[in-house]
């Protein structure tokens, strides 16, 4: 039998990081994205403030094509949704949409590491025209690359993509004086091995000189849970950091309560996902297929 499928969905929590961190999540402080179809999710939701209006950019994936595309959901003041639409697709499947503000532009740098590179995308028309800038060689095509501008340099955390059991327990870090590079490899890549804490989940704070990196717990399931990982010394050629207890979907959120991996901050609001998982027959027949059909695409076979 396959191993059970994962169905997250997104929410806009109308709270700080910290307030969720100190208090847990208000179930009367959410507002969900909206449903997809059966067997299709929005995952790995991240967000940008523009002239009163949340854009919400998300992963968007159905298993039966089995290839994801970046979508974008603009939302008012009062949080109601006011469009939905495709803003970034590809022949490759795309995810984690980190979306961000730097050097008066807006970038962003999706997970894509089946093309074999990590692209940075710039706004051409924000938020629905985007074009690639330039891509970034690391050792290895880097799966949800992280960027965080702190004491005068560019920092990216990634898990590599070269072996599988790496990508949820290995922490890879670069660095660059300039956000289109060169980037620079840290010395003690990986500089953090735990499949608890470090594969990366949402948006990095900085509190009193300390780094605070959301990262996933994949002990249990992939994206099980939320921790935090204090960074309290990052250069060129040393690190150190702890983890936080973990961080996990609250009971009342059921079905959705079978994983939590995106912690987003997004001015005055928090952007999460959690998931739930089917294992049942008809899912299983539609997940085949979609197998099928991306190993015939990926070996050049017109399904």
């Amino acid at each position: 039998m396959l191993r059970p499928m994962d169905i997250w969905r997104c929410a806009i929590v109308r709270q700080s990081v910290k307030a969720i961190l100190d208090g847990g999540i208000d179930p009367a402080a959410v507002v969900w994205l909206p449903d997809m179809p059966p067997l299709a999710f929005r995952a790995d939701p991240f967000g940008l403030w523009r002239d009163g209006r949340l854009h919400v950019f998300a992963e968007a994936f159905d298993y039966r094509t089995r290839i994801g595309h970046i979508d974008v959901l603009t939302y008012d003041e009062r949080l109601t949704l006011l469009d939905c639409r495709t803003v970034l697709k590809t022949p490759w499947h795309l995810s984690y949409p980190f979306v961000f503000e730097a050097d008066g532009e807006t970038w962003m740098l999706p997970e894509a590491y089946r093309s074999g590179t990590l692209t940075l995308y710039r706004a051409r028309h924000f938020p629905n025209v985007w074009e690639p800038a330039c891509d970034i060689p690391l050792d290895g095509a880097a799966i949800d690359a992280t960027p965080l501008y702190h004491a005068g340099k560019w920092w990216l955390f990634y898990a590599p993509s070269a072996e599988k059991a790496a990508r949820r327990s290995h922490l890879h870090v670069a660095w660059a004086d300039r956000l289109t590079g060169p980037w620079r490899l840290h010395p003690r890549n990986p500089v953090r091995v735990d499949l608890a804490s470090t594969r990366p989940g949402g948006v990095p704070i900085v509190r009193d000189g300390v780094i605070l990196l959301p990262v996933q717990d994949c002990r249990e399931t992939y994206g099980g849970a939320i921790r935090l990982l204090s960074i309290t010394e990052l250069s060129e050629t040393r690190f150190a950091a702890s983890d936080s207890p973990a961080l996990r979907a609250p009971g009342w959120m059921a079905p959705f309560t079978q994983g939590f991996h995106t912690l987003a901050a997004a001015g005055p609001v928090t952007l999460i996902d959690v998931k739930r998982t089917t294992n049942s027959p008809y899912a299983n027949a539609v997940r085949v297929r979609g197998i099928v059909r991306r190993t015939l695409r990926e070996t050049g076979v017109r399904p």
